[in-house]
């Protein structure tokens, strides 16, 4: 029986040994073992015994319909493949990442406003439970909460299980997610009011609650599961557009949006509070669970708010120098 991960293709084993060591080096891989399993379908759907220039090029056209993202994405972690594999075979295909497609402009985030928040709050209560859903209303209301207050990842929410919510310390323990990293994440007064009414209405509905259930569950085929991040995110989206939230381009905000939109506000907050924003970065690069600072310092390059608040900073301790009265105002 094959075992899941299992690679059927001629390249199978090396795709396994350059995966193994890949987590022999820290990395979780798992985004990276999901590309390149498309890649090895696709040498088993064409017979072909080898990744060559040939086969590699009509993968890359088999992807045509897709989103230039992902298929750069997949492109990719078969470049890396291909470097590893070279350097026990000099000899092997190795593609040229310039003819790649492009990577396009990233999407401006949309920063949902406190009012905003109280419209999707009021769109859950819409949600009618029903018996393939009896908790979509209680998860899409204390998924908005959670991932408002918190900034959590959309993934790092939907594998959240009982024994990761410490009820005494009020914190959510996040484990092993991007970049293999786990944390604990502190959660607000709202934020643990919320989860008490949803283990509440969790516990009506009989949905196991051992120590590795999943915290966000559905009914599906007679019994309860967690979500998917795809199918949480499904949810999240038909409430957004239930409370006909729209981004001045007129596209529903992203899910990740969430994210974006926690980040932006604490980096405001700093600003506001005169606070040294950046001797504080490391502290929020650890909260969100980045690799590094670099990762948090993109919230800063092109959001209206922190712009703002950074401005209005450099106009107060500037104020003096720069006045007619002050030393810029000196010959």
């Amino acid at each position: 029986m094959k075992q899941p991960g299992t690679f059927l293709s001629p390249l199978g084993p090396l795709l396994t040994r350059y995966l193994a060591r890949k987590r022999a080096l820290g990395r979780r891989a798992v985004t990276m073992a999901y590309y390149l399993r498309y890649l090895d379908r696709f040498l088993v759907s064409c017979h072909a015994a080898d990744l060559t220039r040939e086969t590699f090029t009509a993968w890359a056209e088999s992807m045509t319909s897709l989103q230039t993202s992902t298929q750069r994405a997949r492109l990719r972690a078969a470049y890396h493949f291909c470097l590893f594999r070279q350097r026990e075979d000099p000899h092997s295909f190795v593609p040229d990442p310039s003819q790649f497609p492009a990577a396009g402009p990233r999407p401006l985030p949309y920063i949902f406003s406190g009012a905003d928040i109280l419209r999707l709050l009021a769109a859950t209560e819409g949600l009618a439970a029903h018996e393939a859903s009896p908790l979509h209303g209680e998860v899409a209301r204390l998924g908005i909460i959670i991932l408002y207050t918190t900034g959590l990842r959309r993934g790092e929410l939907v594998r959240l299980t009982f024994s990761d919510y410490d009820q005494t310390a009020q914190v959510f323990h996040v484990r092993r997610t991007k970049f293999d990293k786990s944390r604990l994440v502190p959660l607000s007064a709202d934020a643990t009011r919320a989860l008490d009414r949803y283990l509440s209405a969790h516990r009506q509905c009989s949905a196991p609650h051992t120590s590795e259930a999943p915290l966000l569950v559905h009914h599906h085929g007679g019994h309860f599961r967690g979500y998917t991040g795809t199918g949480f995110g499904s949810l999240l989206k038909k409430v957004i557009r239930a409370a006909g939230i729209r981004t001045p381009q007129g596209r529903v905000p992203r899910v990740h949006d969430f994210r974006f939109t926690f980040t932006v506000q604490a980096l405001a907050r700093w600003y506001r509070a005169g606070v040294d924003v950046q001797a504080r970065l490391p502290a929020l690069a650890t909260y969100l669970g980045h690799i590094s600072v670099m990762s948090t310092q993109y919230y800063l390059t092109f959001l209206e708010a922190t712009a703002v608040a950074a401005s209005e900073r450099f106009h107060t301790h500037s104020a003096g120098w720069l006045s007619p009265e002050g030393n810029g105002g000196r010959a």
